[in-house]
């Protein structure tokens, strides 16, 4: 696929516009043709603001008017049942926010109609794209190759929240529009109110860094231990590594401070992360290397893009579209996280 691939967004709300269209259209890989909301002035006004040739209420209708080669589908996770499972119909491949869905039960609803459908699925883990990560990753998997400072022996994710907007919001356009009362899909049927509460309120806050100890890793995990205080996560990976995930050691009002240690026998690879709508900002790597005997210890930090995770994400998917590169993370493995985030329920003994 040589040509620019034409997109077609399901939902321009506040991330709709904001974390997504605002980055797509500006690749020349990419033309967004149309939009598909149901507050028609919404439609109209952010169409006009971005230069979109088509808006329609329903996606049913886009989808019936419009030939699409990707589906940019920004909508709240407790409705992918809902909205997702049907344009798995139309066999074009989908973008959606993480986490897959807002339970176990309907993520695995998903992966079954995904699977008759024979497309795929992306999800937005946008932390996989930040140039930062995919630098980090690349040089982690080589020193596990080459061995020059050791084995793989810990990973620790820590994530106080901050201020996650960042300014990101400061271009949203809205209307006087009611939001639409819409369906979401049904809560776990295996928790309590409270039990379901605290699994809506994980895997949106923290279902990004369940899914870059993965990442970073580079294998399957399974988690030992939670702390009743709900901050500490204790893995361990298939090989045997150790693995933490800090969640709300503290809190900052304007900093976003998110970090990731991947710690070799003698060395280090650590990521500090900007705030996850901040534009124009990748994050920073340094690396640590102190093999021994008579090499000189060193430390490099790669001077990255001027490149923000979302729109490397934008790429990334429009680079899976035209058959360049594999999504970053598929929905098959972003069921995984809702496993784990049943898990960590088990673990804290709320059910």
């Amino acid at each position: 696929m040589s040509q620019q691939v034409r997109i077609g967004f399901v939902g321009v709300g506040s991330m709709g516009q904001c974390a997504h269209l605002k980055n797509y259209i500006t690749l020349p890989d990419c033309q967004v043709v149309a939009i598909a909301e149901l507050r028609p002035q919404l439609g109209q006004k952010v169409a006009q603001r971005y230069g979109v040739p088509h808006v329609y209420l329903s996606a049913e209708e886009m989808l019936a008017k419009e030939s699409l080669d990707g589906l940019v589908v920004s909508q709240p996770f407790t409705r992918h049942g809902q909205v997702v499972i049907p344009l798995y119909a139309a066999r074009i491949p989908i973008f959606t926010e993480k986490p897959l869905a807002g339970s176990l039960a309907v993520g695995e609803q998903m992966i079954n109609a995904l699977k008759e459908s024979g497309t795929w699925h992306m999800v937005g883990y946008n932390k996989r794209s930040d140039p930062a990560v995919m630098w980090a990753k690349a040089e982690i998997e080589r020193l596990k190759q080459t061995g020059e400072i050791g084995k793989l022996r810990y990973v620790r994710i820590t994530m106080p929240p901050g201020d996650w907007v960042a300014g990101g919001f400061t271009d949203l356009i809205t209307t006087d529009e009611p939001y639409p009362n819409l369906p979401h899909d049904p809560p776990p049927t295996d928790l309590s109110t409270e039990g379901a509460r605290t699994y809506i309120e994980f895997v949106n806050y923290y279902i990004h860094q369940v899914n870059l100890l993965r990442h970073l890793l580079g294998e399957p995990y399974k988690l030992t231990y939670a702390h009743p205080s709900r901050t500490l996560l204790v893995a361990e990976s298939a090989s045997g590594v150790a693995a933490t995930i800090e969640m709300q050691p503290y809190t900052t009002t304007r900093a976003w401070e998110e970090t990731a240690l991947v710690a070799f026998e003698h060395g280090y690879v650590h990521i500090s992360l900007p705030a996850p709508l901040a534009s124009h900002r990748p994050g920073h790597v340094e690396v640590y290397y102190d093999p021994g005997g008579q090499t000189e210890p060193r430390r490099v930090s790669p001077t990255l893009p001027w490149v923000h995770s979302m729109r490397q994400q934008a790429i990334n998917f429009v680079r899976a579209l035209k058959g360049e590169a594999r999504p970053p993370c598929d929905a098959f493995e972003a069921l995984e996280d809702l496993k784990i985030a049943r898990d960590y329920l088990r673990l804290i003994g709320c059910n």
